[in-house]
């Protein structure tokens, strides 16, 4: 998986007018925890525009200087409800032995049968939440559709996890090929077509 890092500093007040005074700076107060202790620090706003605005998930390397470095993973973020700041954001360190759980894009490859005969391809899940260790965690989960024909579905047991676990129930539907209203009318006129006495046929 792809890594941002992060520069930042600690903060030596964690009350509210402190934190005040750093989101009116343009800093974001962040939480790091997962240690021994939580790790409180601030860091510029800008500086998680590739982490925050993304579709795509990223670990990360915070840097606080004085040769201290974390590996973490966003765990939550809090924003502004009308103007979309960023108020608050915590992260949970990450251990190279220790598993960590994180949700992952969906990445749809292949060329279906069912939607090439004029089916409607319906995602039902964009992210899955994945188990692995912090250096196999995927960037997204691969899902390939080219064996759903119309009607079918793929559930994420039809999906390659070499170096990871997928933690959804068996039976979670990744994407299904439906079929379209276009589809659907042309199935019903070829049906009354089949049925239909052929012209000049005498009954």
């Amino acid at each position: 998986m792809k890594s941002i890092t992060i520069k930042g500093s600690e903060r030596e007040s964690v009350g509210k007018v402190a934190t005040k005074a750093l989101r009116n700076a343009g800093a974001v107060p962040c939480v790091l925890y997962g240690g021994d202790q939580p790790v409180h620090f601030s860091a510029e706003e800008k500086a998680f525009k590739n982490l925050v605005y993304t579709p795509n998930a990223h670990t990360v390397v915070i840097e606080l200087g004085n040769g201290k470095s974390f590996n973490a993973i966003l765990q939550d973020i809090q924003v502004h409800p009308i103007s979309d700041k960023i108020l608050h954001i915590d992260f949970f360190q990450l251990y190279d032995n220790k598993e960590i759980t994180i949700e992952v894009p969906v990445k749809i490859v292949g060329n279906s049968k069912g939607v090439m005969a004029g089916g409607d391809l319906r995602i039902n899940n964009r992210k899955l939440k994945v188990k692995a260790l912090p250096k196999n965690l995927p960037d997204f989960v691969e899902a390939d559709i080219t064996p759903l024909d119309m009607g079918n579905k793929l559930y994420v047991t039809k999906v390659p996890t070499p170096d990871f676990k997928i933690m959804h129930p068996d039976n979670t539907v990744i994407c299904q090929v439906k079929m379209s209203r276009a589809a659907m009318k042309a199935a019903q006129e070829a049906a009354k077509a089949a049925k239909a006495p052929a012209k000049g046929k005498k009954k």
